[in-house]
């Protein structure tokens, strides 16, 4: 077995009198797609937050490569190589797609004896991130703002970022929740070249038919707590459904006993 990339050891995280996650522990591993599923209030988010450099945990520990990983930040996180998608995918929208790839980290050459951002190069980055994800955008409008551009288009660019920036561990917060069919398809191709590249990616998702598709294991968080583990072949949505939910789900199978 290879070490992990990403492992939360015991995690529990306090917030006034509400414990949102209690003794919580999974494991990621290098080229894998996880799956975190649960229902609203499940604690995802709260630990994807820790995962990230948001919040600090109350106790327990997180290791990055086998090592301890202490982050002040997100800043730290990103450091590391942990990308965090979220669902509103942080783009700047009156800027363009180069500006949105390099956001607070732009190059600079010298011009006139001043350092003036280096544009050209921006965006020749944005061409080559999104050539190498296989994205096309015209030409014509690289260089426009990216609230122009699709639902698809705009998750690719965060996706390039993240890509760009060397990520060794995306985390994804309902990618493919306000995309059209054949976007969401294309947020799936943009999975699975990264897994084929060795990016461990962690998929948050209320979508089953997503989670299936692409997670090769699956996390199910209920009321802080991780309800189970499955690995993806040897598991169904019913059975997920019955770990998100508890003892209020019914099979329709057994409904009628």
């Amino acid at each position: 077995m290879s070490t992990p990339i990403l492992e939360v050891r015991d995690v529990s995280i306090r917030f006034g009198g509400v414990e949102a996650l209690k003794h919580v522990s999974l494991r990621l591993m290098p080229g894998e797609v996880l799956a975190l599923a649960g229902d609203n209030g499940a604690g995802k988010s709260t630990l994807i937050k820790i995962i990230s450099g948001v919040y600090r945990a109350d106790q327990g520990d997180l290791l990055f490569d086998g090592a301890p990983l202490q982050m002040r930040d997100p800043q730290d996180a990103r450091a590391q190589g942990i990308e965090t998608i979220y669902q509103d995918l942080a783009l700047a929208d009156n800027l363009d797609v180069g500006s949105n790839i390099f956001l607070g980290r732009e190059p600079t050459r010298r011009q006139l004896g001043f350092q003036v951002i280096d544009r050209p190069r921006m965006a020749q980055v944005a061409r080559e991130v999104l050539k190498r994800l296989d994205i096309v955008i015209p030409e014509r409008k690289l260089g426009g703002p990216v609230k122009m551009l699709s639902g698809g288009q705009r998750q690719a660019i965060a996706i390039g970022r993240a890509i760009y920036w060397n990520a060794r561990v995306l985390i994804m917060d309902e990618p493919t929740a306000a995309l059209g069919v054949p976007e969401q398809r294309k947020v799936m191709e943009l999975i699975a070249t990264l897994k084929a590249e060795g990016v461990s990616v962690i998929l948050i998702s209320h979508n089953l038919h997503d989670i299936f598709a692409i997670a090769d294991r699956i996390v199910v968080l209920r009321r802080g707590e991780v309800a189970g583990e499955r690995q993806v072949p040897q598991t169904n949505g019913d059975e997920i459904v019955h770990l998100m939910v508890g003892d209020t789900y019914v099979n329709p199978g057994e409904a009628s006993h």
